[in-house]
């Protein structure tokens, strides 16, 4: 008998994600999923998983659920302090993230709020066994797609999990490389495709400034606090594709940034492109943390590209081959 999992208190914002559904943007479906992909890959390792399995997103806040009918092997991915409370009223227990747990049929696991970042992620050994939509189990809220009937989790879901791949067997991410995942650096850039829509002066405006996350980001984008910048030729434009991490400036000049639930077409011309190694650390970023860009051409952006996805692979691989690490008692994040 596999486990199941009875959500006690979602959290702020939680939904069942996995690596996203490419291949329908030109049906106007984006293609969601983690938004910190890396964070979810490791988050599988742990728990035994190939990378792509649905596991939980949990946002700022954390959450609690419950272990139904069986044992569950479960990891969290993201800096969050975890409890295990068993059946019968015994005392909690502290558990440390970026590790892999044997958690008891009937046990109670509290995600504590996030200390760092702004995204955590659940994994269960088997994955989160709901039916995909278009091939994938990614939550898409505003059309309503996958996960648990298309929306962010609520209080009494019960999610089914998968059948085990392997036996349990512990597992950690060194608390050294996970830094990786909150670093402090520009976030990269590649100019266009609509930069003749502006001046040379306010280019540069807008690769000098420090910019700060609005309180209304979302999945869908993220809003800048900061610098305006001034369009040369207007701010409208025929309507062409949105990619991840175009940046668009509407008419009040504050930049938007496409992220993973983004609409995919759009009118208003794109400033620049972030490079694609640096979306997740954009979806790590909190409200008012602040930001600023770095141009750069494809040739590196592509090699930041390729070292971000051999460190990921070089992680994912280390938990496969060593099942037999030495643990310590690290209960906090």
């Amino acid at each position: 008998m596999s486990a199941r999992l009875h959500i006690v208190a979602p959290g702020m914002l939680t939904t069942v994600q996995d690596l996203g559904r490419p291949g329908y943007e030109h049906m106007g479906v984006p293609p969601s999923g983690a938004m910190d992909p890396g964070a979810l890959r490791l988050a599988n390792a742990l728990a035994g998983n190939p990378g792509d399995l649905a596991a939980l997103e949990f946002t700022v806040t954390g959450g609690r659920l419950r272990v139904l009918d069986a044992d569950c092997t479960l990891a969290f991915a993201g800096s969050a302090a975890l409890h295990v409370s068993a059946a019968g009223g015994l005392p909690a227990r502290a558990l440390a993230p970026w590790q892999s747990h044997r958690v008891p049929a009937g046990a109670t696991l509290t995600i504590g709020p996030l200390a760092r970042g702004m995204r955590g992620y659940l994994a269960a050994s088997g994955g989160i066994a709901v039916e995909p939509v278009l091939g994938s189990a990614s939550t898409l809220t505003r059309a309503g797609l996958g996960g648990i009937e298309g929306r962010a989790l609520k209080r009494d879901d019960i999610l089914p999990i998968g059948r085990a791949r392997a036996p349990f067997q512990r597992r950690w991410v060194p608390l050294r490389h996970t830094a990786w995942f909150y670093r402090d650096a520009p976030i990269g850039v590649i100019l266009g495709p609509q930069q003749d829509h502006f001046s040379a002066s306010e280019i540069r405006r807008f690769l000098s400034a420090t910019y700060r996350l609005a309180p209304q980001s979302d999945r869908m984008g993220l809003r800048l606090d900061g610098p305006a910048i001034a369009h040369a030729q207007g701010a409208d434009i025929i309507t062409d594709p949105i990619a991840a991490g175009s940046i668009q400036i509407p008419g009040a000049g504050q930049p938007l940034i496409a992220m993973n639930d983004r609409q995919t077409t759009g009118g208003y011309p794109k400033i620049a492109t972030v490079i694609s190694a640096d979306l997740p650390r954009l979806a790590q970023m909190r409200p008012g943390q602040p930001l600023r860009f770095e141009a750069m051409d494809a040739a590196a952006a592509i090699e930041r590209l390729r070292s971000d996805t051999q460190w990921l692979d070089t992680r994912e691989r280390e938990l496969r081959a060593d099942p037999n690490f030495p643990i310590f008692p690290l209960l906090l994040p």
